[in-house]
C-alpha cells in the first residue's frame, strides 16, 4: 500500500501527480519572494499543477565568506509565514541546525535537508521530531543505495 503524505491542499507519494517545488534560492526581500511566488503560483494553477513555495532564509553553505546568505532566521521565517498565509501555498526552507528545525517547524510545511548535512543525525531526528515533512536531500558522495 503506497504511503501518502497531505502538503497542503494535495497529496504526494506513489500514484499522485508529479508537484513543482520552486523560488528564489535565498530570500532577498519580502516584495522579490510574495512577487515570485504569486506568479509561480499562477503559472502552477492555469497548468494543474500541484505546487511548494521553496526560499532559504540562510544560506550557510555558500563559496565565499562575503556572499549573500539571507535575512536570519527570524525575519526570513516571517517572510515565508507571510507567504503561507497570505497566498495559501505550502511553504518549504532549508534547516542547517537543530535549533533551526524546531523553529521553522512552526511556520513551514516542509524541512529541507541539504545535501552536505544528509548525514548529520541531531538535525535529522530534529527535523523528524517537528512533524513536518523532512525532504533530505541526498549528497553526492552518497552511494546509490544510501
Amino acid at each position: 500500500m503506497a504511503h501518502l503524505v497531505d502538503i497542503g491542499s494535495f497529496k504526494v507519494g506513489q500514484g499522485q501527480r508529479p508537484f513543482l517545488i520552486a523560488g528564489p534560492c535565498v530570500i532577498e526581500s519580502e516584495q522579490l519572494v510574495m512577487e515570485t511566488a504569486g506568479r509561480i503560483a499562477e503559472l502552477t494553477k492555469s497548468l494543474g499543477i500541484p505546487y511548494v513555495f521553496k526560499s532559504s532564509f540562510d544560506k550557510a553553505n555558500r563559496t565565499s565568506i562575503h556572499s549573500f546568505r539571507g535575512p536570519g532566521l527570524e525575519k526570513g521565517l516571517a517572510v515565508l509565514k507571510h507567504v503561507r498565509e497570505q497566498l495559501g501555498l505550502p511553504v518549504l526552507t532549508d534547516v542547517h541546525t537543530e535549533e533551526q528545525a524546531t523553529e521553522a517547524g512552526k511556520i513551514v510545511d516542509v524541512l529541507q535537508i541539504p545535501a552536505f548535512l544528509c548525514r548529520q543525525t541531531d538535525l535529522l531526528i530534529a527535523a523528524a521530531k517537528t512533524g513536518k515533512i523532512v525532504n533530505v536531500k541526498k549528497g553526492q558522495f552518497l552511494s546509490p543505495t544510501e
